[in-house]
């Protein structure tokens, strides 16, 4: 196992805006109610000023605030490790390498937009957030930078994580954040479903709607997302960046880029900067897999239309890959990958056929996350493993073909907290 580090003085000082890099502009978002494309004082209810210039920016490198720097300098720059021993297990000529994003203090990447939505927020005067989350990662990450920026952070947890991941609610309490499953009572969002199923075991689409309905409530209040829009994605680029310099300190830049898929925003932080010099026409052979569940298909089985990106219709409609927003994913224990739509930006990229998707079972998953477990010593929460099974796929076809590529791949967080998933496979 090699480690290759940065200094803290090489962190980004920018973020990459790949929207003014794509091949044609995005669809515009379309109202809600009337329809028709938004203006940016439609999002003003739900997000402050910045964010907003942010989500529909094209300069192509946007700067990091300094205050988030310093507070990015708690875990950044993230280790980028060769997988030395992994690759001899596989017996492949491919060089692996991952970025570990398990290091920061909520052990994932989520913190990487936290801490930039929370700062944006309190610059604007906002004393509340409301938020949604799926597998409890992004709502600890939030409940952690509103607390550093001194925020009061309201989460609405998926109902079946919410069950199954009962100490993600313990993080988000110890942070000061505030957790309830949804659907809740405590909207009319989720009394709408309770009505419908008392039993339902939640989706994020339905959380979304609950945290949606709320901040537009509350005039103290907005809105903040862990995944999908524009703005979310930017922040993460910090990922891919980093990986970067880290390749280029040995001489190294991948031939494929992996990272599991949910909305799209950790698959987005490490393939965004490279899949910027393929825009450009500098790489031109570089591939980047975006990998889901089968359950949760979006990306391999669903259809690029504009829909709702809640279950209710709260939110303004997007065209991306859907499932449709009323359906309801199996509650597999990859929370955070349970969810019907994708990015705007990464649908686009798959429209294009710039990137490419895959999708495996849940038991083959597992499978890789334990092989992975026992060789390189980390275990990784279950929406990583998604990842690392293609890793193994990509890694195979060099074995079979003698090629000699650098696969990069994206280990968005551990899974310390997900040892119940764990437990439930070993004893099935």
């Amino acid at each position: 196992m090699s480690i290759i580090n940065l200094e803290q003085n090489e962190i980004p000082t920018h973020y990459y805006n790949i929207l003014p890099d794509l091949p044609e502009p995005l669809d515009p978002p379309l109202h809600p109610v009337t329809k028709k494309p938004l203006v940016p004082e439609d999002l003003a209810p739900l997000f402050p000023a910045e964010l907003i210039k942010q989500e529909m920016s094209q300069e192509e490198f946007i700067e990091i605030p300094e205050e988030v720097r310093k507070a990015y300098a708690l875990y950044r720059p993230s280790p980028l490790i060769r997988a030395e021993r992994l690759e001899k297990e596989l017996g492949t000529p491919a060089r692996i390498y991952y970025k570990f994003e398990g290091v920061s203090p909520v052990g994932s990447h989520k913190l990487n937009t936290a801490l930039p939505q929370a700062y944006y927020n309190k610059m604007e005067g906002v004393k509340r957030l409301a938020t949604e989350t799926g597998a409890g990662q992004w709502g600890t990450a939030l409940s952690f930078a509103c607390n550093y920026f001194g925020l009061i952070c309201d989460v609405y947890m998926v109902r079946v994580s919410f069950d199954q991941k009962p100490y993600r609610k313990t993080m988000m309490k110890i942070y000061g954040g505030n957790c309830v499953a949804s659907p809740s009572d405590k909207t009319e969002s989720g009394k709408k479903i309770l009505e419908q199923d008392p039993d339902s075991p939640g989706s994020l689409g339905i959380a979304i709607a609950e945290a949606v309905e709320d901040a537009a409530k509350h005039l103290d209040t907005k809105y903040a997302l862990g995944s999908v829009l524009n703005h979310v994605l930017l922040h993460q680029t910090i990922i891919g960046q980093e990986a970067k310099k880290q390749l280029e300190k040995v001489g190294e830049y991948p031939d494929v880029i992996i990272g599991c898929h949910g909305g799209g925003s950790n698959f987005a932080g490490i393939s965004f900067p490279f899949l910027r010099d393929k825009l450009k026409g500098k790489k031109p052979g570089l591939r980047a897999i975006a990998v889901e569940p089968k359950s949760c298909p979006t990306l391999t089985e669903g259809e690029y239309r504009y829909d709702f990106g809640d279950t209710i219709g709260l939110t303004p409609l997007v065209k991306m890959y859907t499932l449709g927003h009323d359906f309801m994913p199996p509650s597999i224990h990859a929370g955070g990958l349970r969810y019907h739509g994708a990015s705007p930006i990464v649908s686009r990229l798959l429209e294009k056929k710039i990137i490419e998707a895959a999708a495996y079972d849940q038991e083959e998953v597992f499978e890789a996350a334990i092989r992975f477990a026992k060789n390189q010593g980390i275990v990784p929460a279950p929406e990583s493993a998604h990842a690392i099974k293609a890793v193994f796929e990509e890694a195979e076809k060099c074995r079979l073909s003698g090629e000699e590529k650098v696969i990069l791949f994206n280990l968005s967080g551990h899974g310390h907290l997900d040892l119940n998933a764990y437990e439930k496979f070993l004893k099935d």
